[in-house]
């Protein structure tokens, strides 16, 4: 009976492993917004997490869970996944940004619109000084950007460059309400 139990144990968890995720309310996912601006008609708008590991581990990720509902003319709320960790122990700088999947492929790919803010997502596996990092150029017309030494906590950090660094920038970050982008 035992011999008969355990592959069956298995077999479910495979099954349960999948199985399809949940889409959930923009509300419910760590990071969640707004997009707005000119898009065109009938964009398929997704958001992808653009950035870069240090060393050096440049990353375009569209495949995390996210949800983007539109809230009328020109507007949409999302919410997004934040991985933990974005790469296995790597720090990294990170923003995500929305763009309209022409092709629908599911990736972010060049010449397809995009819309990116100044705020940053930095993920350290420990808490302390972080270096100062050139983010290179990901996009077509964009300029690399240089982001100053910092202190941050382990986990993600939220960094506004709209906003002086400080103690309360970059702030440690488990949940981000108001993250938005405009075209």
């Amino acid at each position: 009976m035992r011999r008969l139990l355990l592959p069956l144990i298995l077999s479910a968890l495979s099954l349960a492993a999948c199985a399809r995720q949940d889409v959930k309310e923009p509300a419910d996912y760590p990071l969640s917004g707004t997009i707005s601006g000119t898009w065109g008609s009938a964009p398929r708008l997704r958001l992808a997490l653009v950035g870069t590991g240090v060393p050096v581990a440049v990353s375009t990720n569209s495949a995390i869970p996210q949800n983007v509902v539109s809230a009328g003319a020109g507007s949409w709320t999302f919410g997004f996944d934040l991985p933990s960790p974005p790469l296995p122990n790597v720090a990294g700088v990170y923003q995500v940004v929305a763009f309209d999947d022409a092709n629908n492929d599911a990736n972010l790919n060049l010449g397809e619109p995009f819309a990116r803010n100044r705020q940053w997502l930095v993920y350290s596996p420990l808490g302390g000084s972080f270096a100062a990092i050139t983010i290179p150029e990901f996009m077509p017309g964009e300029s690399s950007d240089l982001l100053p030494a910092m202190t941050v906590s382990a986990g993600w950090n939220l960094l506004d460059r709209g906003q002086p660094l400080g103690a309360a920038n970059p702030r440690p970050v488990t949940k981000v309400t108001g993250y938005t982008i405009s075209r």
